[in-house]
């Protein structure tokens, strides 16, 4: 086939979430815009990650309300779990929010969509497995982040799901081995044992190591209780076939343990997408965690954008969409626009949800010293907590000695959503007293952000400066 020329304002490679973004939003502002993608529409997050597994994790919680409502005094029969209707469900979630995502609606933007890989062929041109080859004035490297495999001997004579496989199965697992105790590997973890699999977590370090240890001891406590088992601190020496099923060898002290079960997970991890897109060939520098950018999100080759996963920093799909934004002012408007992450969210979708945005204590210490502030707020404090028999959990935030909030995490039920008026802060660089004064409706969950901010000022307000000032003021009638 003879190669067909294409010029254009703007090149995507990765129809992900931020690749999508970006193509969307130059082609309806008139820009001549090309996407590539060699896979399926919508990237990681439609597929394999975000919609999936939050629809099999409100299957689990769906089933384990059976056992929360005899406390409503409310008593039922025991969920039977169709797992294959299960697995519909997921997928029927995948394919309602699918069209959004489709070639014929990008295609309807205005969009050229090539369905095949690219690579680089020079600093401005990329060519296309059929010999398609598009020039283009910018480029924007979307192309993600897949599941790390781990060099674990053993590992590649047995058979294992990522991300990438887990939401395939028909059949629950009879317990499922899963290695990386990560938010991926806790949230699929969980999901799976309310719907009836045992589930061990094998974790090297400690089960949800990025998050404040205070905030992740509620969810770990509340995973224990459910009956999953979770081993930190363990070192797997090797894999191994085992009737049938799986055996993870530990190995401490020079003493070995099998830890045996059906099924195989692994989350340990992810790794930028890089391969067969010959970044060398442009000029573009990269290491094995993603493409090198600036503060505006651009390549070495400056004609070159990364966003998302790929470029190698936080792995979130609103991150991906916020840098499709960054990406827009600088390529189409050539606005010097740079990242600002002081307010960058992430959230575990476990049960209860563990959510956080800015500084933890344990960076704030180290940015800041002893001059920090600490305030927190627990769950069952909150008259709609009790209410609603959701009291595990805590709000905490992080202030400098001035008030200005640093950061905030919070555990419990729905604390990803109560997360936000903490983002708007942060990323305003409000003080604390913007969120105390605010009047929070009674009675809602939200009440525990206005009172952990309300414990700023509580050392000064009930002091005995205080009452001595109330007493003399009462002197004068």
């Amino acid at each position: 086939m003879a190669s067909t020329a294409i010029k254009a304002d703007i090149c995507v490679i990765g129809g992900g979430s931020g690749g999508l973004a970006v193509a969307a939003g130059a082609a309806q502002m008139g820009a001549r815009t090309v996407l590539f993608e060699k896979g399926k529409m919508g990237g990681d997050c439609l597929n394999y990650g975000c919609v999936p597994s939050k629809a099999l994790l409100a299957a689990g919680n769906a089933a384990a309300g059976f056992g929360h409502a005899r406390q409503f005094g409310v008593n039922g029969a025991n969920p039977q779990v169709t797992f294959r209707q299960v697995h519909d469900h997921v997928h029927g979630v995948i394919g309602t929010i699918a069209p959004h995502d489709s070639v014929e609606r990008f295609q309807g933007l205005g969009v050229d969509v090539q369905t095949q890989a690219a690579r680089f062929t020079a600093p401005d041109e990329v060519a296309g497995e059929d010999g398609v080859r598009v020039k283009a004035r910018r480029f924007v490297v979307a192309t993600g982040s897949s599941a790390a495999v781990p060099p674990i001997p053993g590992l590649d004579g047995v058979p294992f799901m990522t991300n990438e496989t887990v939401f395939d199965q028909t059949e629950l697992p009879q317990h499922l081995l899963i290695i990386g105790g990560g938010p991926i590997g806790i949230e699929m973890a969980q999901a799976h044992r309310r719907l009836g699999a045992q589930v061990t977590v094998l974790e090297m370090f400690s089960v949800l190591a990025n998050d404040d240890p205070d905030l992740a001891a509620v969810v770990k406590e509340r995973l224990v209780a459910e009956g999953i088992v979770l081993r930190e601190g363990i070192a797997i020496d090797r894999i191994e076939a085992a009737d049938g099923g799986i055996s993870v060898v530990l190995k401490k002290d020079g003493a070995e343990e099998r830890v045996d079960g059906s099924h195989l997970l692994v989350a340990a991890g992810r790794r930028a997408n890089l391969a067969g897109l010959d970044p060398d060939a442009a000029g573009i520098d990269h290491t094995p965690k993603g493409i090198t950018v600036d503060a505006r999100l651009r390549s070495s080759n400056k004609r070159v954008f990364a966003i998302g996963d790929v470029a190698g920093g936080y792995q979130f799909t609103h991150v991906a969409g916020y840098h499709a934004g960054i990406v827009i002012r600088n390529a189409l408007f050539r606005l010097p626009a740079k990242v600002n992450y002081r307010a960058v969210p992430w959230v575990t979708y476990t049960d209860p949800e563990l959510a956080n945005v800015g500084l933890t204590e344990k960076a704030a210490h180290e940015q800041h010293g002893d001059t920090i502030r600490v305030l927190t707020w627990p769950f069952a404090e909150n008259d709609r907590a009790q209410a609603e028999r959701e009291t595990a959990g805590m709000v905490k935030a992080i202030t400098d000695k001035k008030g200005r909030i640093l950061g905030a995490g919070l555990v419990g039920y729905h604390a990803g959503e109560l997360l936000q008026p903490w983002i708007l802060a942060i990323n305003q660089g409000l003080k604390i007293s913007a969120m105390a004064n605010i009047i929070a409706p009674y009675p809602t969950l939200g009440e525990v952000n206005k009172r952990a901010a309300g414990a700023y000022y509580t050392p000064s307000l009930f002091s005995g400066r205080t009452r001595r000032l109330v007493r003399f003021l009462g002197l004068f009638g």
